[in-house]
């Protein structure tokens, strides 16, 4: 008998394994899901392979120390045979990690943590990860050098995450194409105020720690999700027709903005009137002394303002980016110009109906300003222009252009339209060019081509 006939079985079984026969079924042969989503301005920002659909946050906070523990639980779809998949997270020590329960390997490469389930998982296949880390979250300066993620505080901390903050404190596919709903619970000492987005689902107190938590139902872009824990005013009331307004603030600016606060309702109405109905669950407003922060953000649900920034035409802007840039999100975030230019052209709209500013006048003072025309608003030179002025005037203008060329009437059927045709998904500059088009049924060549990608200012027809 030929010696080799005895290792014919021993081969066969090698070639079985090399094949690819894992558990996410047989002759499935997963590849590595892509780190990086390849967006113009942050390539290596988001994640390929899988879709989350659920975050599910436990935290527990130390504000005397700024250590955080979190476990992570993320549901997601695979959209490709997986054999390994990458999450975004910066700085903290991964303790552990688990894919339908059972260990996995996980390894940091900065920014980038690979987990390599011990089974494939087949295209279109739910599945749920688990990762346990801690660690002292920091701050990240952006390329405009904004300082965001985990901003840590005497009493707390405050977290805020445009373009890629939320990175600092939970590990997920931290790009604005992947929108998930959210869960947050967070443990800290009694006390100690933790607000969230969304609504509130419990507070718990045992052994002298609070946990509290929220529950975000409607998808939620990453970078949209805040966290503010402190020495913080809670208050929950609700507007005329029943929607739950949480507000939290600084005891140090308490007084100056609770004017305003309580006419937060009466600024969602006239958002309403023009944008159609309010997209979410929960309204609201966190307010911090302005040393905290030095920009006002649209964190979904509850926008964060720093008290020097927390005026009518801010607080119109921040709630106008409930319905443009949060529930309809950017695909890439070169697409960002939509955001802000439908919130900058709402303060223009507020400026006319409330101080006899017409919105031409406004157009007008954005059309002589020299640092408006420094770039086309849809196409930014690089991340650091991301959130410069052509993106918010100039933006702004286009949508006037627009309106100038299809009437008011069909203009404003455009505006609650758009808010309603991509309500809770992603669009992009091509959708809405597209979409406008198609609604007021006039070629607006014209307006993209001059005003929207364009260079330099336009002389007026």
């Amino acid at each position: 008998m030929d010696a080799r006939a005895h290792l014919r079985p021993l081969a066969a079984l090698v070639a079985l394994v090399l094949t690819g026969c894992t558990a996410g079924g047989a002759g499935v042969h997963g590849e590595p899901g892509a780190a990086g989503l390849r967006d113009p301005y942050f390539p290596k920002l988001g994640n390929g392979g899988y879709d989350v659909q659920h975050y599910d946050l436990t935290l527990d906070y130390d504000p005397a120390t700024g250590r955080l523990a979190g476990t992570a639980e993320l549901t997601a779809r695979a959209t490709q045979d997986l054999s390994a998949f990458h999450l975004d997270l910066r700085g903290l020590t991964v303790e552990s990690a688990t894919v339908d329960g059972q260990r996995a390997a996980a390894n940091r490469a900065g920014d980038e943590l690979t987990v390599r389930p011990r089974r494939d998982i087949d295209d279109g296949s739910r599945f749920v990860t688990v990762i346990r880390y801690s660690g002292v979250p920091q701050a990240v300066s952006d390329s405009d050098d904004a300082r965001e993620g985990w901003l840590r505080t005497s009493a707390g901390a405050l977290a805020v995450g445009e373009p890629s903050g939320s990175m600092a404190w939970f590990p997920g596919n931290h790009h604005p194409a992947d929108k998930a709903t959210y869960d947050i619970a967070i443990t800290v000492p009694e006390g100690v105020a933790a607000v969230a987005n969304g609504a509130r689902t419990g507070e718990r107190t045992s052994d002298g720690r609070t946990t509290h938590s929220w529950r975000s139902a409607e998808p939620m872009a990453s970078y949209l999700a805040t966290l503010a824990v402190g020495d913080l005013r809670v208050t929950t009331s609700r507007t005329a027709a029943g929607l739950p307004v949480v507000t939290a603030v600084d005891p140090k600016a308490a007084e100056a903005s609770a004017d305003l606060l309580g006419e937060l309702p009466d600024y969602l109405d006239w958002c309403i009137g023009y944008f159609g109905p309010y997209p979410f669950a929960s309204a609201g407003a966190i307010v911090v002394p302005s040393e905290r922060i030095g920009y006002a953000l649209e964190t979904q649900t509850r926008p964060v303002f720093p008290l020097d920034q927390f005026d009518e035409l801010t607080l119109v802007h921040e709630l106008a980016h409930q319905w443009f840039g949060n529930s309809v999100s950017p695909e890439s975030w070169q697409d960002v110009w939509l955001n802000e230019s439908f919130a900058t052209y709402a303060e223009w709209m507020w400026q006319e109906d409330f101080e006899d500013v017409p919105v031409e006048d406004s157009f007008e003072k954005a059309y002589e300003n020299d640092e408006n025309w420094t770039f086309p608003p849809a196409e930014p030179p690089g991340p650091a222009d991301l959130f410069a002025s052509p993106v918010y005037q100039r933006g702004a203008m286009v949508l006037h252009q627009v309106r100038t060329a299809v009437g008011d009437d069909a203009f404003f059927r455009i505006v609650r339209g758009w808010a309603s045709e991509h309500r809770h998904g992603n669009a992009s500059t091509a959708d809405f060019t597209a979409y406008a088009e198609e609604e007021s049924g006039k070629d607006l060549t014209g307006v993209w081509d001059v005003w929207l990608y364009g260079d330099g200012r336009p002389v007026r027809p």
